[in-house]
C-alpha cells in the first residue's frame, strides 16, 4: 500500500517544507542557491573518484553508478557494506567533501531542527532511466543520533519513505531537482528507496538523475 502526499500540479509550483515524518521534511527547492557551486563541487570530486557500478554483498551489480567523498566512503563487496576512508578503486584516499557540501548539509539540517550537524560521508549515486535503489535502511553508521541529508539534482525521483519494517506501507513522494529530504531523530531508521527513473532529458544533467547523501558516518 502506498499512500501519494502531493498532487501532480501542486508539485510543479514547490512549496517551502513538506513534512513526511515526525522528524522528517522535503525542502523544495532548497539547493538550487548552491546549485552552480555545488556542481561545479561534484566535478571536481568525480574528477578523483569517478562513478562506477558496485555489487552486493550477494554479487548482484547495482543498477545506480556510485562514487563518494569525505572522510569515509561508502563501498559495497564482498565483504558487506560499509565505510572506509580509502576508495577501493584507486587505494587512495576518498576526495575532500567540497566546502559547499558542507554548507548545504548544515543549512538544510538546521531547517529541519538538527543543529550542528557535521557530516563525514558524502555518497554520490547516479541513476539512468530505469536506475532504482530498492528499500533499505541506512543503519552502517557509528550512531543513528545525526540526521540524512539528501540532495535531489537533475531527472525527477519518486522517493519511497518507509516504516521501520520493509513491509510497512510506503509514501510516495516526487522529488525534483535542487529538493533536499532530511530525515533523523525518531524516523532515522525508516526504510527508503527510489522507484525506477524514468526516462528523460534535464537541462543541466541530461539524462540523469543525481543524488547526494551526506551523513555522519564515523
Amino acid at each position: 500500500m502506498t499512500l501519494d502526499l502531493f498532487g501532480e500540479e501542486d508539485l510543479q509550483q514547490p512549496t517551502r517544507i513538506d513534512r513526511i515524518g515526525q522528524q522528517a521534511w522535503v525542502l523544495r527547492g532548497f539547493a538550487l542557491p548552491w546549485v552552480e557551486a555545488l556542481l561545479a563541487a561534484l566535478d571536481s570530486v568525480l574528477l578523483q573518484a569517478p562513478f562506477r557500478q558496485m555489487q552486493t554483498p550477494g554479487g548482484y551489480i547495482m543498477s545506480a553508478r556510485l562514487s563518494s567523498c569525505g572522510d569515509l566512503g561508502w563501498t559495497s563487496d564482498g565483504l558487506g557494506y560499509r565505510y572506509s576512508p580509502i576508495d577501493p578503486a584507486s587505494a587512495a584516499p576518498w576526495p575532500k567533501m567540497p566546502t559547499t557540501f558542507y554548507e548545504i548539509a548544515e543549512a538544510a539540517a538546521s531547517a529541519a531542527g538538527f543543529a550542528d550537524f557535521l557530516p563525514d560521508a558524502g555518497l554520490i549515486n547516479s541513476y539512468a532511466p530505469g536506475a532504482k535503489m530498492s528499500l533499505h535502511q541506512d543503519k552502517n553508521e557509528r550512531s543513528y543520533e545525526a540526521p540524512i541529508v539528501s540532495i535531489s539534482l537533475g531527472l525527477p525521483a519518486i522517493f519511497q519513505f518507509g516504516g521501520f519494517q520493509r513491509s510497512d506501507p510506503t509514501q510516495r513522494i516526487s522529488l525534483f531537482h535542487g529538493d533536499v529530504v532530511v530525515w533523523g531523530g525518531v524516523d532515522r531508521l525508516r526504510f527508503h528507496g527510489v522507484l525506477p527513473i524514468k526516462p528523460g532529458h534535464h537541462p543541466v544533467l541530461g539524462e540523469q538523475r543525481i543524488n547526494i547523501t551526506l551523513r555522519k558516518a564515523g
